[in-house]
């Protein structure tokens, strides 16, 4: 139990604030929380990513796309922990400005983490826009 216990304390605070961050305009907190091992892999609502180089340049565009943040929460529906995998499925409700423009969408989130050097890395993340 101590496993999951410490997963979702990482998944509500360090991940969220990652989360946060980038919406904000700021990558730095997301990418040290993500795997420099390969394979990483995006299967993004607006764009993939495969490999280091890649995930840098998406991290990269979406801070810049980012900015404003006015309300940011991960609504959790599935988690798992078995050893040194995990994995989430969730809602993420965002109000932020995309390219300087107000919004307000829901992605389905699913990711994949691996604990490196005793550390939750995020290493692929599937995100898709819920439709009304």
């Amino acid at each position: 139990m101590a496993d999951s216990d410490d997963f979702l304390a990482w998944v509500t605070s360090a991940l969220y604030d990652a989360e946060l961050a980038i919406h904000n305009g700021d990558a730095a907190p997301r990418r040290a929380l993500w795997s420099r091992e390969e394979q990483v892999s995006v299967l993004g609502a607006w764009r993939n990513a495969f490999g280091q180089q890649e995930l840098d340049d998406l991290f990269t565009s979406l801070a810049r796309q980012f900015s404003n943040c006015t309300s940011y929460k991960f609504e959790l529906l599935a988690y798992g922990v078995v050893g040194d995998m995990a994995y989430t499925a969730g809602l993420e409700h965002t109000s932020a400005s995309v390219d300087g423009e107000p919004r307000s969408y829901v992605l389905r989130a699913t990711q994949i983490y691996r604990r490196e050097g005793g550390e939750w890395k995020v290493v692929h993340r599937h995100g898709d826009t819920v439709t009304p």
